[in-house]
C-alpha cells in the first residue's frame, strides 16, 4: 500500500534519512520506533507530504504522491501534538474538518462517543488539557474511516481508561485489514497491537521484521527486550 523507494533527506549538513526503502501493506499494524533523531518523524512527514521528497519516491497504491494531494484522503493522521485554532471549540473544530472533506457524508464517530466529547463540545481549544487535545486528535484521525492510520505517540497524555479505549479502537480497525503505523516510546503499549516492527537509528532501518519472527529469534516476549537482543 505504501512503497518508499530510496528516500534520502537532509536538513543542511545533517542527513536524517539515508537511502530508505520499505513497503508497508494492508493488514499490518506496524511499530515504527527508534530513539529521538532516528528519522521516524521525517519519514512520516515525507509520506504525508509535509516534507518534500527530493531523492527517491513514495507511492501509495502504486501511484506516486508527487504532485498528487488526493492520496491524503486515504490517510488518517494523529500528530503527537495537535495544534488547533484557540478561539474555536471542540464541536467547531470537528465540524470544520468535516466541511473540509466536503465530499464525504458518512463518518466514524465511535471515539467521539466513547470519549464522551459531545458533553464538552462547547469548550474552547485554548482551555483544553493535553489529554483532551489528544482525544480530539484521535477522533479526527479515525473520523473519515481512512484506509491508512498514522498515529504518532497516540496515548501520550491520555489517562489509563482513555488509553484503553483508543487501543481497543485500533484493534477494531486492525481487524478490518487497514494499514496502521504507530510510533511510541512506550513499547509496552504496542505489544498487543502490532504485527511488525520497524526500528530506525541514525537515519537507517536497523530492524524490519514481523513480531512473531522476532519472538522466535530472540526468545523474549517483551518488546523492549526483543529490540535490544535483535540489535545485538
Amino acid at each position: 500500500m505504501i512503497s518508499i523507494e530510496n528516500i534520502s533527506k537532509s536538513f543542511g549538513k545533517q542527513e536524517v534519512l539515508k537511502n530508505i526503502s520499505v513497503k508497508m501493506n494492508s493488514n499490518e499494524c506496524i511499530a515504527l520506533i527508534g530513539p529521538n533523531g532516528s528519522g521516524k518523524t521525517t519519514l512520516i512527514k515525507s509520506v504525508l507530504g509535509m516534507v518534500p521528497v527530493v531523492k527517491g519516491k513514495i507511492l501509495i497504491d502504486n501511484v506516486s504522491i508527487e504532485g498528487n494531494y488526493q492520496y491524503r484522503s486515504l490517510i488518517g493522521y494523529m500528530p503527537q501534538i495537535g495544534r488547533y485554532p484557540d478561539n474555536m471549540n471542540i464541536g467547531q473544530v470537528i465540524n470544520l474538518m468535516k466541511n473540509i472533506r466536503g465530499n464525504q457524508t458518512s463518518f466514524d464517530e465511535t471515539l467521539i462517543d466513547d470519549f464522551n466529547l459531545r458533553a464538552i463540545y462547547g469548550k474552547k481549544m485554548s482551555t483544553l488539557s493535553g489529554g483532551t487535545r489528544q482525544k480530539v486528535s484521535a477522533c479526527i484521525a479515525f473520523l473519515f474511516n481512512p484506509h491508512v492510520l498514522i498515529l504518532d505517540e497516540p496515548t501520550a497524555g491520555l489517562d489509563p481508561l482513555s488509553s484503553e479505549i483508543l487501543k481497543n479502537k485500533i484493534l477494531v480497525e486492525k481487524a478490518k485489514g487497514k494499514l496502521i503505523i504507530i510510533t511510541s516510546h512506550v513499547l509496552s503499549e504496542l505489544e498487543d497491537l502490532i504485527t511488525r516492527v520497524i526500528y530506525m537509528q541514525d537515519g537507517n532501518i536497523r530492524i524490519d521484521a514481523f513480531l512473531n519472527d522476532l519472538l522466535l529469534q530472540t526468545g523474549e516476549n517483551k518488546l523492549g527486550k526483543i529490540i535490544s537482543k535483535a540489535l545485538n
